[in-house]
């Protein structure tokens, strides 16, 4: 069983605090967590909607292990180079270190040596000194994405994977990220603080459907296929006021926000909290729907604690949206930093 939050309180630069304060930085790996009140048996229990609906094959077909990213097609980056007009870039990362928080046992180090170097020695005449790093820790740490391995319903991953078939202890066999092409494409963010005319949502605080769309249709944000969606609620500024707080609650959609989203077919969705779902759960038998609806359903990935802060001080709602993940064999998630071009 999973062990209680633990922490600090040092940050690690703005909008960062030690890691264990976090909460659930994996959203789809937290099935119990301290306050949202839902036992082992119930983090168990099948969502709705079950293994057995109809939703594999996949509409690529029974062998495609890349979902959405069938969308990146040639004409989709032209059509996002096109948005570059500043030529200006936005981080959506965040910094990793030692301090960042992960749920427990989720941790990241860079540890630096300089091997047969101790005590100041030096190599050759031309006394030459080099520096290398060993990285231990997670990938489910600060931002990242998921990949179609991280979550599935009742053992079944996105197009009918099953988990005795390619889950492997040293690496999934199917679905891995490495399998997933660059993304290049249109990015699009929905400022759903702004709709709801204040700074930040509050922890918990869904935002349905209906209200996506009134949001989409307000700040006139139009979603085409291979769009990478991103979702600004402000929750990323509570992470440097009150960590406790950040890492057991968040605002956010639930499972037919996620189907609306769906229907858009866009390449990704992703928010400035640690798991896009409104936590606490407004059922807290029906656990992650969002993430089922999305990766293992429909194919799209979900991007988790981009900071959007600068995108929407500047009024940005549509974007050239990169990212290269690192290419892990066999992992299911990676710590990434995407960048928004404009």
């Amino acid at each position: 069983m999973m062990r209680r939050l633990q922490g600090g309180a040092r940050p690690a630069e703005p909008g960062l605090s030690r890691r264990g304060l976090f909460g659930a930085a994996c959203a789809g790996c937290v099935a119990v967590q301290q306050g949202f009140g839902v036992t082992l048996a119930q983090a168990q229990a099948p969502a709705a909607g079950g293994a057995a609906a109809n939703w594999f094959p996949s509409r690529w077909g029974p062998n495609d292990e890349i979902g959405a990213a069938n969308l990146l097609t040639p004409q989709k980056v032209q059509e996002a180079t096109r948005l570059v007009r500043d030529g200006k870039t936005y981080r959506l990362g965040i910094v990793v270190d030692r301090g960042t928080p992960a749920f427990p046992p989720r941790n990241f180090a860079v540890t630096v040596f300089m091997p047969g170097q101790e005590g100041g020695q030096s190599f050759g005449r031309n006394g030459m000194n080099y520096v290398d790093d060993m990285v231990t820790g997670w990938l489910g740490v600060g931002t990242q994405i998921d990949s179609l391995a991280h979550l599935g319903i009742n053992n079944v991953f996105y197009n009918g994977n099953r988990v005795q078939d390619f889950v492997r202890t040293t690496g999934v066999t199917k679905l891995g990220i490495e399998k997933i092409p660059p993304f290049v494409t249109r990015g699009v963010l929905v400022d759903l603080a702004k709709f709801r005319n204040k700074p930040r949502l509050d922890g918990g605080e869904l935002v349905t459907a209906e209200e996506l769309r009134q949001a989409m249709t307000q700040q006139n944000v139009r979603v085409t296929p291979g769009d990478v969606i991103v979702l600004h609620t402000g929750w990323l500024s509570v992470l440097g006021e009150n960590a406790q707080l950040f890492g057991t609650q968040e605002p956010g959609i639930d499972g037919p926000g996620a189907e609306y989203l769906a229907s858009l077919q866009p390449l990704a969705v992703g928010a400035d909290t640690w798991g896009v779902e409104a936590v606490p759960f407004k059922d807290p038998d029906v656990l992650w729907q969002g993430h089922q609806v999305l990766l293992a359903r429909n194919g799209i990935y979900i991007l988790e604690t981009l900071d959007t802060r600068q995108l929407v001080a500047d009024g940005v709602t549509e974007f050239m949206f990169v990212l290269g993940q690192p290419l892990y064999r066999g992992a299911v998630q990676a710590i990434i930093n995407p960048v928004a071009i404009r």
